[in-house]
């Protein structure tokens, strides 16, 4: 009898998925012969493959560690030796190594395991991380205090980027390394690629040591760290040859390794950056599943779009991001205005202060960077920036709660850590025509700086492409009238709040956007205040420090007689999950808000 071709991979597959079904811990790997090895890594990605196919996630850079993550649990004893994987988009195989292949369906999803590592998930997860650059520093920590308690056996290994150890924090790290004797093995995984594209110098010199690694002082033996490499991060032989020698060394090391984002996968080679994280897609054919075309845009696209049009007409516009074109919405602005496009890549202390020397001579900076990213670069916003009057626009993407990607991304302490800043206003644009007026009232001349928070995703507006108008700086205004109770939104959550209000039968309810934080609108605050006996704030950031605090302090200043509730971010970090289940956890969903509002008009009936 002839066998099929397609029956004897059909039966291979099948083997494959019984061998990765067997793994229940790092120390099923250690019998598994070179052939089993081979046959893991395909139904590891084939895993991997099949749930984000369904599950949105980051795919490319999980399928390009496939064979190092093997060779990892294979020839080093995990939680004895620490493992750190930088950001954590790589870290898909370690999790479903470790334990959790069986709920690496639920990844990302409301009640379900991180996308990232997560010390509280596994002990396997020796360091949690979902920020780029802080594997080395972490590591170098843990060999330090192993050196202190007499442990001399344990291997801490960092897993970095070629983009993500190009960052500061990165170099700081190692430099310290090459001070000690900790028993630090960094993984240098070079696939030329974070999200987009690696930039800088220092790609330059990992092209030019891939091609002769013999032609000059290796940059980090310069540093004191015995660097081995580059090698293939796909030849599991050539893995398990470098790590064994690697595993039974003392002190700092360095292997250089080199992959490929989205390898096995044909459609993430192809296009890597697109499937860095791709949304859903056919695991079989690669094609990404078209979303029904919705009327809305995404407040990304508007910003980009918005920056272009104004470039057109204002040379002095010049857009700087750290390493988050595609994302913020800035790649039509790289290819029309290139000389005026800066990517600096995963370094955002510094793109906060080029931002800062170039508003120093005359240009109009828009540093364009996500709410947790601009958290790393406090000191510049404050030094650099507002203690100087600089005038830099500051584009706060993700601001709020983000959805899946969890609580390293949350964006809700921005109001809290910006308002404090002399010197800097704050605004909150209600929806996507409120940001492209604030981005044209910006470019018109500041005397200071400026941050705008928008969330991710999609607006609420069809027309927003509307001709530009200079709005009134620190003003909001009152979106509805109503008699005894208002509602004051912060921002986009401005939605919420009218889907809240659309729900009531009673129409009483008055409706206000803040507009901004910095400045308040005192002007609209003392209206209320005069006008409404209950005032409830809405915001999708942290309650403590927040707009809603601010409020509530000026109201006390002006002897206001009637109760404020705040809706926001209670001292609590969000998990990560479906935006709209996690807008309800935190309180501040329409169904959420309307229950506030039916509590405080019941308390007012029976009072």
């Amino acid at each position: 009898m002839k066998i099929q071709n397609s029956s004897i991979e059909t039966t291979e597959s099948y083997l494959c998925v019984m061998l990765l079904d067997s793994i229940l811990s790092p120390q099923d790997l250690k019998t598994l012969t070179h052939q089993d090895r081979e046959s893991l890594c395909v139904a590891l990605r084939k895993r991997i493959i099949t749930v984000l196919a369904q599950n949105e996630g980051h795919l490319g850079a999980s399928l390009g560690t496939v064979e190092l993550t093997v060779m990892l649990h294979t020839l080093f004893d995990s939680p004895k030796d620490k493992i750190i994987w930088d950001v954590g988009h790589q870290a898909y195989s370690h999790k479903i190594l470790t334990g959790r292949n069986a709920d690496f369906v639920t990844n990302r999803q409301f009640s379900g395991i991180s996308g990232f590592p997560s010390r509280s998930e596994s002990i396997h997860d020796s360091f949690g991380t979902g920020h780029a650059g802080t594997s080395i520093s972490a590591a170098l920590g843990m060999a330090l205090a192993a050196q202190l308690t007499g442990d001399q056996a344990s291997k801490y290994i960092a897993v970095i980027g070629d983009a993500s150890i190009a960052s500061g924090m990165a170099f700081e790290a190692l430099n310290h390394l090459g001070t000690t004797s900790a028993n630090v093995l960094v993984i240098l995984n070079d696939n030329t690629l974070g999200i987009d594209p690696s930039v800088g110098a220092l790609k330059g010199y990992f092209e030019k040591i891939k091609t002769n690694s013999q032609t000059d002082t290796n940059l980090f033996q310069t540093l004191n760290i015995p660097y081995t490499g580059p090698i293939d991060g796909h030849d599991l032989g050539a893995l398990q040859k470098e790590l064994s020698i690697l595993a039974q060394r003392q002190g700092p090391q360095l292997l250089h390794i080199t992959t490929v984002k989205g390898k096995g996968f044909p459609s993430a080679e192809l296009d890597q950056v697109r499937f860095h994280a791709p949304g859903k897609f056919d695991p079989l054919t690669g094609k990404i599943n078209k979303t029904q075309k919705g009327k809305y845009t995404k407040y990304q696209d508007v910003f980009g779009q918005s920056l272009s049009q104004l470039a057109a007409s204002n040379p002095k516009i010049v857009a700087i991001t750290p390493a988050m074109v595609s994302g913020s919405g800035l790649t039509s602005f790289f290819k029309k205005y290139p000389n005026r496009s800066f990517d600096v890549g995963i370094a955002e202390q510094h793109a906060v202060t080029l931002a800062a020397g170039m508003a120093a001579q005359g240009m109009i900076p828009f540093c364009v960077i996500y709410s947790t990213f601009l958290q790393r670069a406090y000191d510049q916003l404050i030094h650099d920036v507002a203690l100087q009057k600089l005038p830099v626009v500051f584009c706060i993407d993700r601001s709020g709660l983000v959805g899946h990607d969890g609580p390293t991304h949350h964006g809700v302490f921005d109001i809290a850590y910006l308002k404090a800043i002399p010197n800097l206003s704050l605004a909150v644009p209600q929806d996507e025509v409120a940001l492209r007026n604030l981005l044209y009232t910006a470019q018109l001349g500041l005397d200071g700086p400026l941050a705008i928070r928008y969330p991710r995703g999609y607006g609420q507006r069809v027309d927003w492409e509307k001709p530009f108008e200079k709005i009134p700086f620190g003003k909001g205004h009152l979106i509805k009238k109503g008699k005894n109770t208002a509602i004051i939104s912060i921002g986009s959550v401005a939605q919420n709040v009218s889907t809240a209000l659309e729900q009531l039968k009673d129409q009483s309810i008055g409706h206000a956007d803040l507009g901004f934080v910095k400045p308040l609108d005192t002007d609209l605050l003392d209206a209320l205040f005069e006008q409404y006996s209950n005032l409830i704030t809405v915001e999708d950031g942290a309650v403590a420090g927040g707009a809603g605090e601010s409020i509530v302090a000026y109201a006390h200043q002006k002897n206001y007689r009637g109760t404020i509730h705040i809706l926001g971010i209670e001292d609590v970090f969000i998990p990560h999950g479906n935006l709209e289940k996690i807008h309800d956890l935190a309180g501040i969903s329409p169904e959420k808000i309307l229950a506030k509002i039916l509590e405080v008009e019941q308390t007012n009936s029976d009072n």
